[in-house]
């Protein structure tokens, strides 16, 4: 019973890998896109901002504890602002 298991999913990996076989032999063209360095990091370099604005609010307030809250304070609106606030008023057009 043991081989004939092991014969049926050895056939069945070779039947489903076989059809892989095929589709990847077509050519596909990649076109290059010129976005800016801006355009590229837009999501990252917006939280990074907010986190270094909030982390100089902070150590100027507290000093070095202050410093690390306010950067955390700061990454978290940061990180608020870019992935769920800034798109709500922009809805796309098919």
């Amino acid at each position: 019973m043991k081989k004939f298991l092991a014969s049926l999913l050895i056939a069945l990996t070779l039947i489903f890998s076989a059809e892989t076989i095929g589709t990847a032999q077509t050519v596909r063209h990649r076109r290059r896109h010129s976005r800016s360095f801006w355009k590229k990091h837009r999501d990252k370099l917006t939280v990074a901002g907010t986190t270094l604005g909030g982390a100089g609010i902070g150590g100027l307030a507290g000093g070095k504890k202050g410093a690390l809250i306010g950067a955390g304070a700061g990454a978290a609106g940061g990180a608020l602002y870019t992935y769920k606030l800034r798109h709500r008023r922009h809805r796309r057009r098919y």
